[in-house]
């Protein structure tokens, strides 16, 4: 579990948790809020109960839960077992729903490879979901080769196990009584804004943000404006005054 930052008293800490085959360079451009400790939990077990009590276990006390991707889908269970804990919400490029029969046989397939040495053919896989519109520049190509490769295999197998203990969160998302936000990258393919939208309808009070050209991977694609989200949430859970992301515009209701 990587730690950065130092907190100030009265600020909670981030439990920062990201998506499939993604580590802690995942958030590299983004500037964390001001005071409050960063604590990454990677995505190292075949369960999604074990690695919501790896997200409960980062820290003691109350905190603000950050997930992507999968890393939300670990959050939502989070709040399943603990809500009390979660003091502040911020959901990206997430799905809420339960697995569907075509996600099994696909998870199925991507394991069996894996198994058989072709790791790198799953990244080749899973790549073009990570841009705007399944279209990724050389460079973004790059950068997510090389975190998927540092992630490694045996990381991946787990969570491609722990994708298959997924439940829907609905019941969950209903119980949430803290600040919350969701970002949904326009240009999505994998979680389109629609999925966003229901996040954001179960979840009293919550800001649904739509990012224009963006897709999958929101940290490296619009930094600024996850940065202006974080900021303002942060801001909403200690209670001070926040300044809404300017780059970021809500999505129609």
């Amino acid at each position: 579990m990587q730690h950065t930052d130092t907190g100030e008293a009265g600020r909670p800490p981030l439990v920062v948790v990201p998506g499939m085959l993604c580590d802690a360079s995942l958030w590299h451009d983004v500037g964390f809020p001001e005071g409050h400790d960063v604590h990454h939990v990677p995505l190292r077990r075949p369960d999604i109960g074990a690695l919501a009590e790896d997200v409960l276990a980062a820290v003691q006390g109350p905190f603000v839960l950050v997930g992507l991707s999968l890393g939300a889908i670990v959050g939502f269970e989070a709040l399943r077992r603990a809500p009390e804990r979660v003091a502040g919400l911020c959901v990206m490029a997430a799905n809420s729903g339960a697995p569907r029969p075509e996600q099994y046989a696909a998870w199925r397939e991507m394991d069996g490879l894996i198994a058989d040495g072709r790791f790198a053919d799953v990244v080749e896989r899973t790549l073009p979901d990570m841009f705007p519109d399944r279209s990724a520049t050389p460079e973004g190509a790059r950068r997510y080769r090389d975190m998927a490769h540092a992630v490694g295999p045996a990381a991946a197998r787990a969570q491609l196990a722990a994708q298959a203990t997924r439940t829907d969160a609905a019941g969950a998302l209903r119980t949430v009584r803290c600040p919350t936000v969701v970002l949904a990258g326009a240009r999505d393919t994998l979680c389109p804004p629609t999925f966003h939208r229901v996040i954001a309808d179960a979840v009293p009070g919550a800001r649904l943000t739509l990012l224009p050209d963006a897709g999958h991977l929101l940290p490296w694609q619009r930094p600024d404006a996850v940065k202006g989200a974080l900021r303002e949430l942060a801001a909403a859970v200690t209670g001070t005054t926040g300044t809404a992301p300017q780059s970021a515009a809500p999505s129609a209701p």
